[in-house]
């Protein structure tokens, strides 16, 4: 899957790289402000085991 995303993009290796982190932190971005707190409201926070002491 790599292989074809590096060979897929344009440019030499310097913009493949810069490109690459790019799209990496945009993917990093999204899960953190959208996906994660998304799945955070459909889990059970109430069901708590430890207690504190």
């Amino acid at each position: 899957m790599y292989g074809a995303l590096w060979r897929v993009l344009p440019g030499p290796w310097w913009v493949k790289t810069i490109i690459l982190v790019i799209l990496a932190a945009a993917v990093a971005y999204a899960l953190v402000f959208w996906v994660f707190p998304w799945i955070n409201s459909l889990i059970p926070t109430s069901d708590v085991t430890v207690e504190g002491g």
